[in-house]
């Protein structure tokens, strides 16, 4: 049987904050079921890769070139 997290164990477990993992749950990056209005969450389930872009590249985009 698997055994589920909780939104705040999942958190706690892989840094992370509990609206965030609710925004992931919502736009499905991460698998949950909801049991009454509470979400559960497989305790295998990994961390979500961030997708954020860290190189800086994009910094100052909005800037005219002259």
């Amino acid at each position: 049987m698997t055994e589920y997290l909780s939104v705040s164990q999942f958190g706690n477990l892989h840094n992370l904050d509990v609206g965030n993992i609710r925004k992931l749950i919502s736009n499905g990056r991460i698998s949950a079921i909801k049991i009454g209005n509470q979400w559960a969450i497989p305790s295998n389930t990994p961390k979500p890769e961030d997708r954020r872009i860290k190189s800086g590249k994009y910094k100052n985009w909005r800037k005219k070139r002259g």
